[in-house]
């Protein structure tokens, strides 16, 4: 893909070979495109997919993914942003380009760190998800083929002859004879599947019906984008070298996975003494079932220290407050101070950025914490949605004192694996509202939404977003005409995101 700084000329293509350069509104997105690209439209299409992918995360906090309403709000946000998502439409041409290119841009941005390609895999996942649901059944064995996908569905009298196995082993089939399509595919490409009991097996071979189809597309999508992830971050510093792309892809990867929470203008904020109280009226359950074991064993290993030291920092807790506060509870467990001072003072430091690479650590997300290095025997970190067994959950939640038909709410919620939607209703219930009016993606967002409606609806002052890891600045001189053209971009590039800033907070 090429640049240029002034308007490009399009090529026009006929009818057939726009139909050839993207058959479907879906793809896997395998070669990149090769097109030349202005500036201006590298810019404005890299913002729009971004704008998506966050309506993507936010619509899937908020909704049921695959209900009717969630689906027809993506459709409307892709629909505004002009991108491609539904098969047979006339002139479909330009939005699968967007789509094409934009992609690839944020790519470029998005893989520079474990987190960003966290959050970037699983964006795009949900939104193959959507499109892949829609796609007409007749095109499906095509767009199969087009992406390498050696899947094939089998005759009508292997269905026949598998019939009451099929539906035996498929929860998804539910009439009495196989209508729908059903797929061969090699068991190491349906573990998924197999792992939940929900697929038919035969002679080294998965039987996936039409409808689970989707969980094999997807876990080879995340394995390809993933792969290709790992390649681009080796080639970005050619890529980054290049003065006119750096300070957009600099903006796009630091600014907009979502506010971090960082503890600057909160600092100091709280008391030690109120810990306790804001732990049952405004953390969210993972924090709260980490202070509990805190208070029961006077000790946490290195995963919960990590998830709530960063939490605590994060809703005010000063370096001085955080030291007093572990070796207080780690001291009525027995442990020597001077034990504390040698062994565990150093990691606290660490996480402030006093430490080592003096980098100032985030909170986790939710994303990072139900993703991300799953509790063991003895751990309490983690999602207790995600994390918890089913009846552990409703204990815990009846000790909170959460209603039977609430607990049932939430139980279904974390039955079809919507974590962060079953966390947005337990803070619907504990604060007794209908409707709570945000997409809870943060274990401190829970904490900041509580205090702000226990205070009366004032707004808490809400921080400018400060990257987790500050960029080094440029040793090479660069010159007059070089500056200039950097310093227009600059502009241009900071409207366009306070733009984006007021899209994310409607």
């Amino acid at each position: 893909m090429q640049f240029s700084g002034g308007k490009r000329k399009r090529l026009k293509l006929a009818g057939d070979q726009r139909s050839a350069c993207y058959p479907h509104s879906l793809q896997f997105y395998l070669q990149p495109p090769t097109e030349n690209v202005s500036l201006i439209e590298f810019e404005n299409l890299a913002i729009d997919r971004v704008k998506l992918l966050k309506a993507v995360e936010n619509l899937g906090v908020s909704y049921v993914k695959g209900t009717e309403q969630y689906q027809t709000k993506l459709e409307a946000e892709i629909r505004k942003l002009k991108f491609s998502f539904r098969e047979n439409l006339e002139d479909e041409y330009e939005p699968r380009r967007r789509d094409h290119i934009s992609h690839f841009v944020l790519r470029l941005a998005y893989c520079q760190s474990e987190d960003l390609r966290r959050w970037f895999i699983q964006q795009e996942m949900d939104l193959l998800r959507f499109r892949f649901n829609i796609l007409p059944k007749d095109k499906i064995q095509d767009f199969l083929r087009d992406s390498h996908l050696h899947f094939e569905a089998i005759s009508d009298e292997e269905k026949k002859l598998r019939n009451t196995e099929l539906i035996a082993s498929s929860p998804s089939l539910t009439d009495p004879v196989v209508v729908d399509s059903v797929y061969k595919i090699p068991f190491a490409d349906a573990l998924d599947l197999f792992r939940g009991r929900k697929v038919y097996l035969e002679d080294g071979f998965a039987y996936v019906p039409l409808k689970d189809i989707v969980a094999i597309v997807l876990n080879e999508f995340r394995t390809k984008l993933s792969k290709a992830l790992a390649l681009t971050a080796r080639t970005l510093p050619a890529v980054q070298s290049d003065e006119r792309l750096q300070p957009l892809l600099n903006h796009l990867s630091h600014s907009y996975t979502g506010q971090d929470y960082s503890t600057q203008g909160s600092a100091g904020k709280i008391s030690l003494d109120q810990i306790d109280s804001l732990c049952t009226k405004s953390f969210p359950p993972c924090m709260r079932q980490l202070h509990k074991a805190l208070r029961d064993n006077h000790h946490l290993r290195h995963g919960g220290r990590m998830q709530y030291g960063l939490f605590l920092k994060g809703i005010g807790l000063t370096l001085e407050q955080a030291l007093q506060f572990w070796k207080q509870e780690f001291i009525r467990g027995k442990m020597d101070p001077d034990k504390f001072d040698k062994g565990y003072s150093y990691n606290i430091r660490h996480s402030f950025g006093k430490e080592g690479k003096r980098t100032d650590y985030t909170p986790f997300s939710c994303l990072k914490i139900i993703l991300n290095n799953p509790p063991g025997q003895g751990d309490y970190h983690g999602c207790p949605f995600r994390h918890s067994d089913p009846e552990l959950l409703r204990q815990k939640l009846q000790s909170y004192k959460i209603p039977p038909a609430g607990i049932n709410q939430i139980l279904d919620l974390v039955k079809g694996t919507h974590y962060q939607v079953a966390c947005q209703k337990y803070f619907e219930i504990t604060h007794n509202i209908e409707d709570c009016g945000f997409s809870l993606n943060h274990p401190n967002q829970f904490f900041v939404e509580s205090q702000r409606i226990l205070s009366g609806g004032k707004d808490m002052k809400k921080e400018p977003f400060q990257p987790e890891t500050p960029q080094p600045k440029p040793s090479v001189q660069k010159t007059k005409d070089a500056s200039s053209a950097l310093a227009s971009l600059d502009s241009s590039l900071v409207m366009e995101m306070e733009g984006l800033e007021d899209y994310f907070s409607e």
